[in-house]
């Protein structure tokens, strides 16, 4: 059988784990062994001219101080730092290129309208509000695109979720 770890970001569409729950897994993340400086080190060794950073995954948790949320690396775990901060800084010192990737799903959000995915995370949907939604996910969006120095490109994903809907994308 598959252990639950074998899930990772996914777990919240094939287990019944609401948000109320899998927000404390946040409480024991603590990458101690994170280097920026390596990392980008290393993907240049690569040859590698542009790095791509998830900033933000179906679960809702942003790798980036938000102030649009707290479920954020730096305000929800005891790590503390803006990991994509610190890569930002580390992408432009040693000429790389940041791009990010950010899903527009969000299943730890009542007002993200509930699709084919995450359905077991407990959200209301008698509480779904695509206007609140894309307010707040436009805010997380300028945070990215102001608050990190150039980004080469930004990776959407999620859209697939909810094949008939209209995600306002050409606006955004």
């Amino acid at each position: 059988g598959r252990h639950v770890r074998d899930y990772a970001e996914w777990i919240q569409s094939y287990m019944p784990i609401p948000n109320a729950e899998y927000s404390k897994l946040a409480e024991i993340f603590n990458p101690i062994y994170f280097d920026a400086e390596e990392w980008i080190r290393l993907a240049k060794d690569c040859g590698m001219k542009y790095f791509v950073f998830t900033s933000k995954h179906h679960d809702g948790f942003a790798m980036y101080r938000s102030k649009a949320d707290a479920f954020n690396v730096v305000d929800a775990t005891p790590f503390k730092r803006d990991v994509l901060k610190e890569l930002a800084e580390e992408c432009n010192r040693q000429g790389i290129k940041l791009h990010l990737y950010y899903s527009h799903i969000d299943w730890g959000r009542d007002d993200f309208p509930v699709g084919g995915t995450g359905q077991k995370s407990g959200r209301d949907k008698a509480k779904e509000n695509w206007s609140s939604y894309y307010s707040f996910m436009n805010n997380q969006l300028t945070e990215l695109l102001t608050n990190y120095g150039e980004i080469g490109a930004i990776w959407f994903d999620g859209v697939w979720d909810k094949p008939d809907f209209d995600w306002q994308l050409e606006e955004q």
